[in-house]
């Protein structure tokens, strides 16, 4: 199992420590309700850093990444980042990821800890045009400094002005001490806040001194259990659960980052797919009792036939009612619909709805 650069200060700080796609990782400090209301309210911290990293360099990298990717990365200029995703060649995702325009020629590719090794050879697989890739993984640390008072927060430590960069915008420049850091706009919790990409070497003084500059906001440090409950209440997919090989970005509500203007992998079909129409649909449901739905919960309709699964579900922390994600039949998935969760036997009543559930 592997450690990130800072696994040993979450020790010290008493985090459970837990398995997490391949690394050792920090879960809980305090609990999943408290720790979601600092970020929801305040600023927080995510050492992310199992996530993967990908350096694509050469004339040619911009074609390459066109070529893999389901979004139109042509419309990056630099400094700009976008949300896109892999399609495999059966109508599934390799997975989902960010894709960073640093300058002309350059990108780098932010994929998921557990698919690392996937998407490399994915990715290569299609690299017959001579474009220079390094997998910079273990040898960079991510930070996720989240909620709306990191701006605030944060400012002191860099001399690049935090309130210009706009949503998937990023900078290179000062933080911390470092220089030629990423300082990103980005985040996969629905609050704000920024995301630092740094050197293994240069992540615990960036660390330390994030949370010295944010002891007078009320800094703490996040886990990943609280990340999942503030990424569910905002619909953000999870890849593993709400995406995976199988699922097609047009069936997952991704259609948005689905671009018909160029080909890509297994374009042609998804075309298809689209102007067929999905028999399945990614919704999101609000539980009308009081229920927490799991994941791989059957969803069923008033008759008790099973129309669906349940893909993400958790007691809002925010909103204090059970919520979930899950693909269903396309019949059953208008808002306002009622279906039923199937939990422990019991058919509970719930609504879909538009996301997001957490409303600021």
């Amino acid at each position: 199992m592997k450690n990130t650069a800072l696994t040993h200060i979450h020790e010290i700080l008493g985090a459970k420590m837990l398995p997490f796609a391949g690394y050792n990782m920090p879960i809980l400090y305090e609990g999943v309700n408290a720790e979601h209301e600092v970020v929801r309210n305040g600023v927080g911290v995510f050492d992310v850093s199992h996530m993967g990293e990908f350096l694509l360099t050469g004339p040619n990298a911009l074609a390459l990444i066109q070529k893999v990717t389901s979004n139109d990365a042509a419309t990056l200029t630099n400094g700009r980042a976008q949300y896109s995703c892999l399609p495999n060649n059966d109508g599934g995702i390799v997975d989902d990821l960010l894709v960073y325009k640093i300058k002309d020629e350059q990108y780098l590719l932010v994929v998921n800890a557990s698919n690392i090794e996937k998407d490399w050879d994915w990715i290569s697989s299609y690299n017959d045009l001579d474009v220079e890739m390094k997998n910079l993984s273990d040898d960079y640390s991510l930070l996720a400094i989240q909620g709306p008072k990191a701006l605030e927060a944060m400012q002191s430590l860099t001399s690049i002005d935090l309130s210009a960069i706009q949503y998937y915008h990023f900078e290179v420049g000062d933080f911390a001490g470092i220089e030629h850091v990423i300082i990103s706009a980005t985040g996969y919790t629905g609050s704000g806040g920024f995301e630092i990409y740094c050197k293994n070497s240069e992540v615990e003084q960036i660390w330390n001194k994030v949370f010295e500059a944010g002891d007078a906001f009320g800094i703490k440090p996040i886990g990943l259990a609280a990340r999942d409950t503030l990424r569910l209440e905002m619909g953000f997919c999870l890849y593993g659960n709400d995406i995976n090989d199988t699922t097609s970005p047009l069936e997952a509500g991704l259609g948005w980052i689905t671009k018909f203007t160029k080909e890509f992998t297994n374009s042609e079909n998804l075309k298809k797919q689209k102007e067929a129409g999905v028999s399945k649909k990614l919704i999101a449901f609000e539980m009308q009792e009081r229920a927490v739905p799991r994941h791989d919960y059957e969803i069923v309709d008033a008759l008790g036939n099973v129309i669906g699964i349940v893909t993400s579900g958790t007691m809002s922390p925010s909103m204090n009612i059970g919520i979930g994600m899950g693909y269903v039949t396309t019949i059953n998935s208008t808002i306002d619909s009622v279906i039923f969760i199937r939990i422990r036997k019991n058919d509970v009543p719930a609504k879909v709805v538009k996301l997001p559930f957490y409303k600021k």
